[in-house]
């Protein structure tokens, strides 16, 4: 077997372990399958007509692929990605400036954009509806409206916060999607595609014993299989089988449903101190 820390073998050091082991194009996507189909048609349907993509949302909870998405749509469209996300962006010249700077047919990945500035998200209906950006200088009796003009370009927005998005923003964009929870098939196959990646033996029972554990979650399931390579490593000659994931799992508190020694004592609180609640924040974290 390859050694994993061999440089010839080990993904890129500077790349962090989860951005290195992200699926380069659809069909190395697994999992979302309707949402995946409908990009796949939107992607194709631009591009037959010549057209730039329509702007897209993408919805759900953290670590289910929505900048893995965003730069695989990119690489299908074989446009620019330029990525930020809603805090940094912290007034309008912000974004003007990343704006201005687009070229046609260039995806701006906005990540967490429930989190931009009201104020600043007025900019952005006229900048994906109408392609400008009307900014106001000074302030006061000499305050003046430019309007700058701007090429068409593919908004891609991510948040975990779909609620918190207002009804304008919400539809300007084209295409919205909800990303859900995988199920343990389609974890366990990521998995599998993540120890080759890593060289790492897996068999399908070590795949499925860390996909039971990750919550439903690609980047949780990245994380555990790391934490499973280095406990094989040395404990059990590299190689990852289902004995060999529920002891590795189990050394960090992990059960077979994925929860750790704080989600345990949450739910024994709850149950047990509050006979299954309703129980305030406060006083669930003062009782721990």
């Amino acid at each position: 077997m390859n050694d994993p820390f061999d440089p010839k073998t080990a993904p890129d050091e500077d790349t962090p372990f989860d951005v290195s082991l992200r699926p380069p194009d659809f069909d190395d996507f697994h999992g979302q399958e309707k949402v995946k189909d409908r990009l796949i048609l939107m992607v194709e349907a631009a591009r037959q007509r010549g057209d730039v993509l329509e702007h897209v949302l993408l919805s759900g909870p953290p670590g289910l692929g929505k900048t893995t998405l965003a730069n695989i749509i990119a690489s299908a469209t074989g446009t620019t990605l330029h990525t930020t996300s809603g805090p940094q962006i912290e007034k309008a010249g912000d974004l003007a400036g990343i704006l201005t700077n687009l070229q046609k047919g260039d995806l701006l990945f906005i990540d967490e954009i429930h989190r931009l500035h009201p104020a600043i998200e007025e900019y952005l209906y006229p900048a994906m509806e109408d392609y400008r950006l009307d900014i106001i200088i000074d302030s006061g009796p000499s305050a003046r409206s430019i309007q700058l003009n701007l090429p068409k370009f593919t908004l891609v927005a991510a948040t975990t916060r779909a609620g918190k998005l207002t009804a304008p923003l919400r539809s300007r964009f084209g295409l919205i999607n909800r990303l859900d929870y995988y199920t343990a098939e389609e974890l366990a196959h990521i998995i599998r595609r993540t120890a080759q990646l890593i060289d790492v033996p897996i068999t399908e029972e070590g795949s499925m014993e860390v996909s039971r554990r990750s919550r439903g979650t690609p980047r949780i399931a990245n994380n555990l299989l790391r934490w499973v390579r280095d406990y094989a490593q040395v404990r059990a000659q590299g190689k990852i089988s289902g004995s060999v994931a529920i002891d590795a799992l189990g050394m960090i508190d992990i059960d077979s449903d994925g929860l750790d020694e704080m989600d345990k004592r949450l739910l024994e609180a709850l149950i047990y101190k509050f006979q299954g609640g309703p129980c305030g924040l406060k006083t669930l974290a003062t009782a721990l």
